[in-house]
């Protein structure tokens, strides 16, 4: 296969090129409401994705993603991709049916490089249990791949970012810091173990989750990516109507992560989500600097933030450890809304 750096086609990798939430936010207000009697999540909440209903069994999840390059190997960047993709579906507790191939590819790219982004996103469906079914190619001076994913799940059994309680727990699945080591690895301050534990991270699927949380009933979860731990948590706030409460100390964290925050290896993304967030959360005043960055740390196939009864965390905390899910943290819990959505506590 010939030799190419798909690094080399971008100058920002990865969910950095995410348009900001806030700016999101704003190209929303005003939009038509959409309404329908079958129509069961859509985007009121900023759920992970929309749930339609087609039978009193089964509802349809349905949801897109795709980005530039964020690694060099063009195998490894279709499985992330496609993992990424297809985590919103397990967010809500679904299974995964079917997905397009969205693909953005220069034309003066060799085109086994296309063949080999197209070939780690069909093993990761395939590990999913889906199928792809087609899709969808344009011409871009920057690579871009992703999936468009229809899922499926019981009515009855969706799991949303806007059904944390008071009482609840907050439970973490995967580190944080993968866009910082990311953005080290391009400026030669990361080690390739280090490197190498972010990639491996974004492979891993979330499909074990979906069914660690339909077992025990879990009725509140999102999985964290371009907004970051921060971001993320201020939607599921926001949609229950509840202030989350972190312990910034408990969440776990790739090796090098805070390395690199300390020295100021920065990604923008970081910035453009405390702009997000900042009017709705308090930090701690002995908060470090490098922890309220990580919160802000935009992820790529990230872990899953839990809302979970207190009776049920060790059971969970311990069947996702068996899964494979070794980093899963309990890192805060759920109170009654007060003044702000969000507290970071060190």
């Amino acid at each position: 296969m010939a030799k190419f750096d798909l690094l080399s086609t971008v100058e920002y990798g990865g969910c950095s090129a995410k348009l900001a939430a806030g700016e999101l936010s704003k190209a929303l207000t005003g939009l038509p409401k959409i309404k329908h009697k079958n129509l069961l999540i859509d985007i009121e909440t900023h759920d992970d994705a929309g749930v339609y209903q087609i039978s009193d069994e089964m509802a349809l999840i349905q949801t897109t993603d795709f980005f530039p390059p964020l690694c060099s190997d063009a195998y490894e960047f279709g499985q992330i991709a496609a993992a990424n993709a297809l985590s919103d579906v397990y967010a809500m507790g679904g299974e995964v049916i079917t997905a397009l191939n969205i693909v953005a590819f220069p034309a003066k790219v060799p085109l086994e490089i296309l063949k080999e982004i197209l070939r780690g996103g069909i093993d990761k469906v395939k590990e999913a249990g889906g199928v792809i079914v087609g899709g969808h190619t344009i011409v871009d001076d920057v690579p871009k791949y992703g999936l468009a994913v229809t899922g499926i799940v019981h009515p009855g059994k969706i799991i949303t970012n806007a059904a944390a309680c008071p009482g609840d727990v907050l439970i973490l699945t995967k580190p944080l810091g993968g866009g910082t080591v990311l953005a080290g690895k391009k400026i030669s301050e990361t080690t390739e173990n280090e490197y190498h534990s972010v990639i491996q991270s974004m492979k891993q699927l979330n499909k074990a989750g979906a069914a660690i949380m339909q077992e025990h009933h879990i009725k509140c979860a999102t999985d964290v990516t371009g907004f970051g731990l921060a971001g993320h948590a201020l939607k599921m706030a926001m949609g229950s109507k509840v202030t989350l409460k972190i312990n910034a100390r408990n969440v776990p964290v790739f090796d090098g992560a805070l390395r690199l925050l300390q020295m100021g290896c920065i990604p923008g993304a970081c910035f453009r989500n405390l702009d997000f967030v900042e009017q709705d959360i308090v930090f701690a005043a002995n908060l470090p600097y490098e922890f309220k960055m990580l919160l802000m740390d935009a992820q790529t196939s990230g872990g899953l933030l839990i809302s979970c009864p207190e009776e049920k965390t060790s059971a969970v905390v311990s069947a996702f450890k068996k899964s494979g899910f070794k980093n899963t943290t309990l890192i805060g819990n759920v109170n009654p809304k007060q003044e702000k959505y969000l507290m970071v506590e060190r």
